[in-house]
């Protein structure tokens, strides 16, 4: 694996814990754990160095996020400012370039709800300057900036938004966004906002008058429209109106596994047709598959992979993981009703699995799934696609 370099720089290290902040207990070298090997052979571990060396690894959806080892510390860790990013993780991870909003649906730092204005930009605000003060991952705003990661062994991040909620009914905050770096964002996250419906909703109104003119500002600006979150009816109206290609950064086949969560194939093919692409989410209680749906493997997620390539080509198939460092399932307990998480996981009969075996954590998961790939026999050609040459050919064109 390509490591990037990393010199022991810890978040907000500049500060003193328990003076400028409250500190908390936090996973240790348990959070890197490796909960699948894969073995290959020779010949199949000098492909995967190949593609690890010369091949960019583009992760869709992944976060330096590190969660409390006490799930009771979760609430009052994300209601302060100083919530922990792990640059060595991620110098690990041998990705270069990471789709990161920064945990930014779960800024609650003023409020009860989440998806606030002020909360995301502080949050937004304190993670730029951490990350200002070290030189493991770095912000990338054009197309250029993000070819400099694999070069320089440094990881790319490209700043997202989970959801465009936080506009309310302000369309020149997308510039406001733009200005401060954000190249990526969401149009909704589970619940319905003032741009269209979430994927919870039981009726979807499709895109709103204020949506489609945040979709043309988007466009003008050079910033990627994701679709992950959003009801089938927005997504389809959202892919209609984008003179742009649009993303799912990171999702399902609901043929595989039938939840809101994942997307039908008429989103799929037409997130495809528009020249989009579909990164194959792993967080606990997504991509399962109704083969064994009480087991949440990498053989369960990529059995969704599979699915895609097979339904919108080879041309069309990314990787967003939707990882991070500690307990994803304790996250997920903890914000619940909040985010509608056990709403958009579905009515299906599952069994919740502590972690995804084999993609607990973005040091092993985009690993883990070229591995993946090698093993079935996928050419080289393909892998290079899934891991990155997709994306990139769609932010080329995107990113201004």
């Amino acid at each position: 694996m390509t490591v990037k370099q990393y010199d022991g720089y810890r978040s907000f290290q500049y500060l003193t814990p328990g003076k400028h902040y409250r500190s908390y207990l936090l996973p240790q070298s348990d959070r890197y754990r490796n909960t699948c090997e894969i073995k290959l052979s020779e010949t199949e571990e000098r492909i995967f160095d190949t593609i690890q060396k010369y091949y960019p690894i583009v992760s869709l959806r992944d976060h330096g996020f590190i969660v409390p080892k006490n799930p009771d510390d979760i609430i009052p860790y994300c209601r302060q400012l100083h919530t922990e990013f792990d640059y060595e993780g991620l110098a690990r991870s041998g990705i270069d370039l990471v789709f990161e909003n920064f945990m930014d649906g779960i800024s609650i730092i003023s409020s009860l709800s989440g998806l606030k204005w002020n909360d995301v930009i502080m949050t937004l605000g304190i993670r730029f300057c951490d990350i200002a003060k070290q030189d493991t991952v770095y912000l990338a705003k054009t197309f250029k900036d993000l070819r400099e990661a694999k070069i320089t062994k440094r990881v790319a991040i490209l700043p997202s938004i989970e959801a465009a909620s936080i506009l309310e009914n302000e369309i020149d905050r997308v510039d406001v966004l733009y200005g401060l770096g954000i190249r990526c964002m969401g149009i909704t996250y589970n619940d319905a906002n003032t741009l269209g419906s979430g994927l919870t909703e039981k009726f979807d109104g499709g895109l709103t008058k204020f949506g489609r003119k945040v979709v043309e500002r988007m466009n003008t600006l050079g910033m990627v429209i994701d679709i992950s979150h959003c009801g089938d009816k927005t997504s389809l109206d959202i892919i209609e109106a984008s003179e742009s290609p649009v993303m799912i950064t990171h999702a399902g086949a609901r043929k595989v596994w039938d939840s809101p969560r994942m997307k039908p194939d008429e989103v799929l093919l037409a997130c495809a047709k528009k020249g989009g692409i579909i990164g194959v989410c792993a967080a606990p209680n997504t991509t399962l598959s109704s083969k064994n749906p009480h087991e949440h493997t990498i053989e369960s997620v990529m059995e969704h992979l599979e699915y895609l390539k097979d339904l919108v080509g080879i041309d069309h198939v990314g990787l967003g993981p939707d990882t991070f460092f500690g307990d994803h399932v304790a996250l997920q307990h903890a914000f619940d009703d909040m985010l509608s998480l056990h709403e958009s996981h579905g009515n299906q009969d599952y069994e919740t699995p502590s972690f995804v075996e084999g993609l607990e954590n973005p040091t092993e998961a985009m690993s883990n799934m070229i591995k993946w790939m090698i093993k079935k026999n996928y050419k080289i050609q393909m892998v290079e696609k899934i891991v990155g040459g997709n994306a990139l050919r769609i932010l080329r064109n995107i990113l201004l």
